[in-house]
């Protein structure tokens, strides 16, 4: 399990003053950036095979607040298509007392920064990658786990 570290600053609060939903986001985000530079999938590399990673969502359960002080922020792979298109990425959050105090899923895909179409990732990407730490649960994903909520886009109609 990868782990990284944050002091929480004042503006990380909410008005309840505990952690706010976007310091959570920010944190995981910042958390899974760091894991892929220091692995790998930095920016000359992304800018070599012109890819990027985009977000499709992000699932948060809360468990018990964060009242201040420091809160560690996991990452884990907790699935990985086979052309490497497709991951989902798990994140949990623990207090000083390594009490887990909130988790998320994510899942998204790797697009290509020209045709800003989904991708498939190169072999030697998927290869490192692949070193991720795994969750327990790891699993082989499709594109249906992709679509596994159902959820379409309702346009307005004018």
């Amino acid at each position: 399990m990868y782990l990284k570290e944050f002091e929480i600053r004042w503006n990380d609060l909410d008005a309840n003053r505990h952690l706010a939903n976007s310091s959570y986001v920010m944190y995981m985000s910042h958390t899974r950036m760091s894991f892929l530079n220091e692995h790998g999938f930095d920016t000359q590399t992304m800018e070599k095979y012109n890819v990027g990673p985009v977000v499709f969502h992000e699932h948060l359960y809360f468990f018990k607040e964060s009242l201040g002080g420091k809160i560690k922020v996991s990452f884990e792979l907790g699935g990985l298509s086979e052309d490497g298109k497709f991951f989902k990425f798990v994140h949990n959050f623990y207090n000083d007392k390594g009490e887990n105090l909130a988790s998320c899923d994510m899942q998204g895909g790797w697009m290509d920064l020209s045709s800003r179409k989904l991708t498939a990732l190169p072999p030697e990407l998927i290869e490192k990658i692949k070193l991720s730490p795994h969750t327990a649960d790891f699993k082989i994903l499709t594109k249906e786990d992709m679509r596994a909520f159902g959820r379409k886009p309702k346009n307005l109609q004018f």
